[in-house]
């Protein structure tokens, strides 16, 4: 059989017991050869031999294809965002078969920039959706500005009340496009997030953009010189997105979680850290793997202003980008599949504590990708069930 090919009928991809047989599994860590038995959308069993034992199971073999748990992007303006060259330059929302074709099986959704004109209640709506097309999905309250737009009045009680939201986020520092928050207002922000997340029972985490201004991470020391708050309370991001604020991650990154963002690259190569680069510079300076994440932005618009603030250029955040920075990690960088697997997976999953979500381990939910010895994306299940098959979409969004 070829290895990039193998039979699935609609009946296996319907059915509520799959064994996928002689993979190549990566929980991220490389385990070899091994089956993966699949129930209710969620993995039962990863053993090799599984397949004489199973004899009731609908069978998959994919013959060597890679293994890989589906990938977290936790920073993507799912409802749409832009704004910064008028109306005319809003972002699109992004849909479902942009996920699947990513490899994109859950998905954190955010405002961003424009938290007048776009609201919480579509970025929520959006997340049902997803959600309800068969795919992971949850949200940040708020946007760049404070006070930040919550529906609660509160982003505590927003965390705590509504399952769907996990943190606040992203709130804009050291940007002409922020509103500058103090010292007290982020601690008092960052505090109910906190608060909330308990309640809840979620990660509670403050997502902050990192603008270009110089000493970016300053005021996160400061908020938690002052307070009772840690540095893993936030979530700083964008954080290759010029040569200066990454040589301040290498040092942030020591103590806290960094996330890398993955789609920005091509438009401004001259400035950007290129992330797969980004991520063995890390490791190299003494980063642990574990504090090390990346998105996309996607749907995101990717403005530039020249030195007097005019806006200069505008492009939008693909999804595909993860994809790709993760094959280059491997690739180009020399990186191990598993390092740079963590990235998208597992660490995103454990920074917003995602149960369930980034490894392939008995009771994790059913998130899988298939892909060849090039790293192409060949077939993604989502909760259990097939999304895509050769690169073929088997299930599209609502109005595509």
């Amino acid at each position: 059989m070829n290895a990039n090919k193998f039979l699935l009928t609609q009946i296996e991809m319907e059915a509520s017991l799959i064994l996928i047989t002689n993979a190549e599994v990566y929980t991220p860590e490389a385990i070899g050869k091994n089956d993966v038995l699949i129930a209710g959308g969620k993995i039962i069993a990863v053993e090799p031999h599984l397949k004489s034992k199973m004899a009731m199971a609908k069978i998959v073999d994919v013959n060597g294809l890679k293994l890989m748990p589906g990938f977290i992007d936790a920073h993507v303006h799912i409802a749409g965002a832009g704004g910064e060259g008028g109306p005319a330059s809003r972002t699109p929302e992004m849909q479902l078969s942009h996920m699947i074709e990513a490899g994109v099986t859950t998905v954190i959704g955010c405002l961003g920039t424009d938290g007048f004109t776009r609201s919480f209640e579509s970025v929520l709506m959006k997340v049902k959706a997803l959600r309800a097309e068969g795919v992971s999905a949850w949200m940040y309250a708020g946007a760049y500005q404070l006070p930040t737009p919550t529906l609660t009045g509160d982003v505590g009680r927003d965390i705590s009340l509504i399952d769907e939201v996990i943190g606040v986020g992203e709130i804009a520092l050291s940007d002409h496009r922020s509103s500058h928050p103090t010292v007290a207002e982020l601690t008092k922000l960052a505090a109910h997030a906190r608060v909330g997340g308990m309640l809840g029972d979620k990660a509670g985490i403050v997502n902050i953009h990192m603008g270009d201004a110089k000493n970016p991470f300053q005021l996160l020391y400061d908020v938690v010189a002052s307070s009772e708050l840690s540095l893993k309370q936030f979530f700083p991001t964008h954080c290759n997105r010029n040569s200066y604020i990454f040589e301040d991650a290498k040092k942030y990154g020591k103590l806290s979680t960094i996330d890398l963002t993955a789609s920005s690259y091509p438009y401004f190569p001259d400035i950007e850290i290129k992330p797969s680069v980004a991520v063995r510079e890390l490791l190299a300076a003494g980063v642990p793997i574990a504090h090390i994440t990346m998105t996309s932005d996607a749907f995101g618009s990717l403005p530039h202003f020249d030195e007097h603030g005019n806006l200069v250029k505008l492009e939008m955040g693909l999804l595909t980008s993860l994809h790709s920075e993760f094959a280059a990690m491997i690739q180009q960088e020399g990186l191990p599949v598993s390092v740079a697997l963590k990235t998208i997976t597992e660490n995103p999953a454990i920074t917003l504590k995602l149960k369930h979500k980034g490894q392939i381990k008995p009771g994790f939910d059913a998130d899988l990708l298939l892909l060849d010895d090039g790293f192409n994306l060949c077939s993604v299940m989502a909760n259990g069930k097939w999304m895509m098959h050769e690169s073929k979409l088997l299930v599209k969004g609502t109005y595509e």
